[in-house]
């Protein structure tokens, strides 16, 4: 069993998409939270997507995409600056269909607002996994680990 998570964690793709979908709990799990306990979906976004960021530096650079131990902080300020764009795109999405457009998304659910964060969040996240690792790919995790 060992052997077959071992592989599972060496194959790049597979081991980000099971980081990204741990990385999507712990941001909307910290997002669903945040907003049960503001009702503010701005500060729920920011904050959800701040958890996020840090949890998915953390494990992209150690496991992911395998970095050496130097450079991490250079490449911490690259991640942060590309996630920033993902981070914009979650608070226009987010502004766009449940501040000020609620009724697109919530003709659908009987104009529940908490439905309506719920699946623009998780709309959201499905592309933002998708951005994030052509980003991380192609500007960010580039130096394999001699390990």
């Amino acid at each position: 069993m060992k052997k077959y998570v071992k592989h599972f964690f060496d194959n790049e793709i597979l081991s980000y998409l099971f980081f990204g979908v741990a990385t999507t709990v712990v941001a909307v799990l910290t997002r669903m939270l945040c907003y049960a306990l503001t009702s503010n979906e701005l500060l729920a976004t920011a904050l959800g997507n701040i958890a996020g960021i840090l949890f998915a530096f953390a494990t992209n650079d150690t496991i992911v995409f395998k970095q050496e131990r130097t450079g991490w902080f250079a490449r911490f300020v690259k991640f942060a600056l590309a996630r920033l764009s993902t981070f914009l795109l979650d608070m226009g999405l987010t502004l766009v269909f449940v501040t000020t457009f609620p009724a697109i998304i919530g003709q659908f659910v009987h104009n529940d607002i908490k439905a309506v964060n719920t699946i623009e969040t998780l709309f959201a996240q499905i592309v933002i996994i998708v951005l994030n690792y052509v980003f991380s790919k192609v500007f960010v995790f580039k130096n394999k680990s001699t390990n």
